[in-house]
Parts: C-alpha cells; structure tokens; sequence
C-alpha cells in the first residue's frame, strides 16, 4: 500500500488518508506580533493548481487548504478537473477547509463556510476546523485587525464557535469538524461541553516538536492528530535544517530514502496524519511513494525532541498565564 493510500478512522465512522497535500504557500509576509503570515501572490497560484493536479495523479486523496491560504479556487480547480475526467468520485477525494479568526461569532461562520464552498466549487466539505481558538473582531477587509499596532481580539468564546460548526454539520456542508493549533486544555474544555466531538486537531508537529503529551492526551480521547508542519516549523530555513539532522539523513541512506520520507514515515507510523507542502513535482510523487517495510524498529532511535518550534505569542502567553 502507498502512503497516499493509508486510511485511519475518525471518531464518526469516516476515514481520513493519512497523507496529503498541503497548500499553505509561502508569498508576500505580513507581519503581525511577528508572526509571518504567508500569502500566495498572484503568479502563484497556476503552481498551486498544478502541484495540486500532480499529486491527485500521483494518488493523493487529501488535500488540506483555508481560507487564509488563498489557495482555495486553486484546489477546486485542480479537484473538479479531476472529478470531470473521472479520475476518482467526489467520494474518493478529503477535502480540508478552516475557519479563518475573524469569523469567530456564530453568526459568521455559516457564510464562512459557504463563501470557502464556493471558492472551492464543492457542495460539502470533508473536515472543517477552526483554525486558532483565538478569535479576531471581523473588521471588513481585515485579516488582522488591528488598533495602535495591536491585533483586536474578539470576546466570543470558541465554544460558541464550536455550536455553530456543530449546526454545519447538521446540515450537510461539512462531513467532519475540528480543531488546529489547541491545546490540551482548551481541547479538554471542548470535549466537556461538545455536541459534536471533535474529529482532528490539527498541530505543528515534527521530530524537532515531538508534543508526545499532545498526542496521547488526543488519541487516548478519539481525536486524530494532524501535522501541518510534518517536515519543519515555518521559520526561515528551519526546513533546511531538519532536512539536513545528521540523524535523519543516517537513517534515510541506510534504508535508501530521503529525509523527507524518513520525517513523514516517523509521524504516519504513530497515526498522524502528515501535510507535507511543496510546489516542487518530483518531492510531491517522492512523499506518495510505498513504505519501507522495516523502518519500525530503526525508528527506536530517538530524534532531537523538542529543539525547535515556532509558536505564536498569543498561544504562548495563554500557556504562560494558565
């Protein structure tokens, strides 16, 4: 079996594959309490529809956007294509959306919804998240709102949030829901008060930030993990670097693989699924390609834990202060 082929089950009796293809493209940065938010220019977005072509050829049937990638028309380009050649069945094919943070009150979510339905040409999505807990004042026109240099911080809570992805659910848009970048007890305090419980939570996550507490805690509770920085942290050159881990690259000539297949078998073994990004056709089809059989037990050797991250201050603050 590929590893665009491998499956795992959702707390609702869906299934997810447990590779697919990411589309967070990095373009112009706007910068914001310094965090660099990556947006996909123009010229870019024939490379998206592209790569995204290229990996449903080489097997894909995951592809993971948003609405702040602005890769969603680009994805349902290339899906639509697809389906009008009858590659696969609309069935066949995950399709992975968010809720940006400005559309935290439950009267934006349902329009959200629907607008990234739109932009994508699909009639329902396969999973829907919330994007951060964090909530942002829906400003038109503002991503990031902001007053004298500070991000406004909406006061809605992301339960409330939670209810009204609930009722997407209840009406068909959206097969699956959940979560990307909480923490445990943020998912704790969801799980107490869910009607819906959440399918995903959707993490950076790599041999450099393990999250080992993380994961266990979510898949001891039915929630499936999601690494949507599976080959590194999105910092400058900080792919490079673990690309190049002596330990990696030691394991990945010894089994005649690359890095970057060595980094993905590391997280697919443990059932998380993995979202590499590339534009680049020869890495998508290498990332698709079948498992290497004994790989189990070379990966008892233990990576560098925890030695880099990039994490927002405002998740960081939240931690410090709980």
């Amino acid at each position: 079996m590929s590893a665009s082929e491998a499956k795992i089950p959702l707390n609702n009796g869906l299934s997810i594959p447990l590779l697919g293809l990411g589309t967070f493209v990095e373009g112009h940065a706007v910068r914001h309490f310094n965090i660099g938010v990556h947006m996909s220019e123009p010229s870019q977005s024939e490379q998206i529809k592209t790569a995204v072509e290229i990996a449903l050829d080489a097997g894909y049937r995951h592809v993971d956007t948003a609405s702040i990638y602005f890769s969603e028309k680009e994805v349902g380009m290339a899906v639509r294509s697809r389906l009008e050649r009858e590659d696969f069945t609309r069935k066949e094919i995950f399709i992975t959306s968010k809720l940006w943070n400005t559309f935290h009150d439950p009267a934006d979510v349902r329009p959200a919804c629907l607008e990234s339905l739109s932009n994508l040409g699909l009639s329902y999505l396969d999973l829907y998240l919330m994007h951060t807990p964090m909530g942002f004042q829906n400003v038109p026109g503002e991503l990031f709102p902001r007053k004298n240099n500070m991000i406004l911080a909406s006061n809605v809570d992301y339960i409330d949030t939670w209810k009204a992805m609930e009722k997407l659910v209840d009406e068909g848009l959206v097969k699956s829901i959940g979560v990307s970048n909480f923490n445990r007890s943020q998912v704790e305090r969801l799980l107490s008060v869910a009607r819906i419980k959440p399918a995903i939570n959707q993490v950076e996550l790599h041999p450099y930030l393990a999250q080992q507490e993380m994961v266990k805690y979510c898949q001891s509770n039915g929630i499936v993990v999601t690494a949507h920085t599976p080959l590194g942290s999105p910092q400058p050159n900080f792919e490079e670097q673990i690309l190049l881990d002596p330990v990696i690259i030691a394991i990945a000539e010894k089994n005649g693989k690359t890095a970057a297949q060595i980094i993905l078998r590391y997280q697919v073994q443990k059932n998380i699924v993995v979202i590499p990004k590339s534009l680049t056709a020869s890495r998508i089809v290498q990332n698709s390609k079948k498992r290497h059989p004994s790989l189990l037990s070379i990966f008892r050797i233990t990576f560098p834990i925890n030695r880099h991250g990039c994490e927002s201050p405002q998740l960081r603050q939240k931690k410090e202060r709980r």
